[in-house]
């Protein structure tokens, strides 16, 4: 059994995440067989989420709050991530995705991504500094026999203002240097890096992330992906991030507000790249 090769893969230069619901009286027979039809290579990564699959270990995104600040759950049947070097082909990919999925799934939301600045989010940090490596990423990433969890959110946001603030504020609120990407020795407690520091729980809380940059003049914010063996180390940081533990805040909803969220698995690969499917009972 081999995992889906995109989930380990460095990010592309450009990328498009896809949420599918099901449509009202939808055949789940029927869907899963067209999700079994898939032929999965490295340029598209499938996740199926509760609403479509009861498996061990899924269940569906939490709707969580804190002091002042919520995090929303909009759970889908199906999670896409299609991957590659061309927005044009990439789109086009994704177009011939929804087509082979057919009538009873319907696209609840479709965000074009891409790097920045050599892998910088929107607002000028590096993005998943301490991101597993190598063997030590697998390690993380997949289950034994070769199956993933990935969780992902949609953050906007609000960059006119973060940029009114200072260097020094800045700073603060991610706990890093933006200049030297070095962790501030006085950060507060708030700083989004000690709230998610994956060492700091017990047990340690590691995740491979893949998030991207999306948006337009409009609206725009990075898309949170993380995959990992199993859900509970990315809600034991959510937890914490929302002030559960002990009612300090992270200092990334100062700058940035959640508006989707959602769990899924995504199932190893069979002989001819297809979905290994039985495992979902």
């Amino acid at each position: 059994m081999r995992s889906q090769p995109g989930i380990l893969a460095p990010l592309p230069a450009v990328g498009r995440f896809l949420v599918y619901g099901l449509r009202v009286g939808a055949d789940l027979t029927e869907a899963l067989a067209k999700v079994g039809a898939l032929v999965i290579d490295d340029g598209i990564v499938v996740g199926l989420g509760a609403p479509l699959v009861a498996v061990d270990g899924l269940r569906p995104f939490p709707a969580l709050a804190g002091p002042g600040v919520a995090i929303p759950s909009t759970q889908g049947a199906l999670f896409a991530f299609v991957r590659g070097a061309d927005p044009g082909e990439v789109l086009a990919r994704a177009r011939a995705l929804s087509d082979q999925l057919g009538e009873g799934f319907v696209l609840d939301e479709d965000v074009a991504t891409f790097q920045y600045d050599g892998g910088r989010d929107l607002t000028g940090y590096e993005d998943g500094t301490e991101n597993p490596r190598g063997a030590r990423a697998a390690e993380v990433a997949l289950g034994t026999g070769g199956e993933s969890f990935v969780s992902v959110q949609r953050w906007v946001h609000d960059l006119a203002g973060f940029a009114r603030r200072s260097a020094e504020a800045r700073d603060a609120i991610v706990g890093r240097s933006r200049e030297t990407n070095e962790e501030l020795a006085d950060a507060p407690a708030s700083a989004h890096v000690k709230r998610a520091a994956q060492e700091s729980f017990d047990p340690p809380s590691f995740l491979v992330r893949r998030s991207m940059p999306f948006g337009d003049v409009g609206e725009h914010g990075l898309y949170f992906v993380a995959f990992g063996a199993t859900l509970d180390p990315f809600e034991r940081i959510l937890a914490r991030m929302i002030g559960a533990e002990d009612g300090v805040v992270d200092g990334l909803f100062q700058l940035s507000r959640p508006v989707s969220g959602g769990h899924y698995l995504c199932p190893p690969l069979r002989d001819g790249g297809k979905l290994d499917l039985p495992v979902l009972g």
